[in-house]
């Protein structure tokens, strides 16, 4: 299937210069995630944790925010566990899920050798299991949530981050460009399948006023959605 557009784009080289470039000015290296990016290598976890600058973006965000409580879905390796933590007061929260016990054991170690131990609240098992007693709990609304587990349920994890929100909570859903195969209607990625389900129920979504980026980078071509709630 053909898309419509230019199709000329600068080399994944280019775009992994110009990030180099970048964090190297405005990301120092950090010993608690450089810890974390390696020992997640090590283990051989997944390469699929954001990239620095994605972290400190993310980072920066909760801190413009002022978030006081944090959801995060899909944990991995910590390293975007410890950028949100640090963006949180010394009485904040952050609770992540994950759902493999491997990953799960990663961050732990990486989360706490970051001295993140009472802050991050560490949660093992499926998503759709944990919000629900999330909620049962009362823990939230919280203030910020980040979205970057399995793509098949994102849609689901959009429904019960509204569900813990309140009016002022920011959304934040990783992995929704997908190298460009988002625009296609077609196809057979259940991956994909589950972002554009998610795109739908934003478009309907009248809680919220959202934005989808696209970016390039280390990690290719993708992109992120932005969400506010609005009551």
């Amino acid at each position: 299937m053909k898309f419509p557009g230019n199709t000329k784009r600068k080399p994944a080289k280019t775009w992994v210069a110009v990030e180099n470039y970048l964090d190297g000015l405005l990301i120092p290296s950090d010993p608690a995630l450089d810890a974390a990016l390696a020992d997640s290598a090590a283990s051989k976890l997944p390469d699929i944790a954001v990239t620095p600058s994605q972290g400190k973006l993310l980072h920066l965000l909760a801190k413009m925010k002022g978030a006081r409580k944090i959801l995060e879905i899909g944990t991995l390796g910590g390293y975007s566990t410890i950028w949100l933590a640090r963006a949180l007061p010394s009485d904040g929260i952050l609770v992540t899920l994950e759902s493999d016990q491997k990953h799960f054991e990663v961050a732990q170690q990486n989360i706490l050798r970051a001295g993140f131990a009472k802050l991050v609240q560490r949660r093992l098992g499926r998503a759709l299991d944990a919000l629900p007693q999330i909620s049962a709990e009362g823990i939230g609304p919280f203030d910020f949530f980040f979205i970057d587990a399995d793509k098949e349920n994102t849609a689901e994890y959009f429904d019960w981050a509204l569900r813990l929100s309140r009016a002022g909570s920011v959304i934040i859903v990783d992995n929704v460009i997908r190298d460009g195969e988002v625009a296609n209607a077609e196809t057979a990625d259940p991956r994909v399948q589950g972002i554009r389900r998610f795109n739908e129920a934003l478009a309907r979504e009248e809680r919220v006023s959202a934005t989808t980026l696209q970016t390039v980078g280390s990690k290719g071509y993708d992109g992120f959605t932005l969400a506010v709630v609005l009551d």
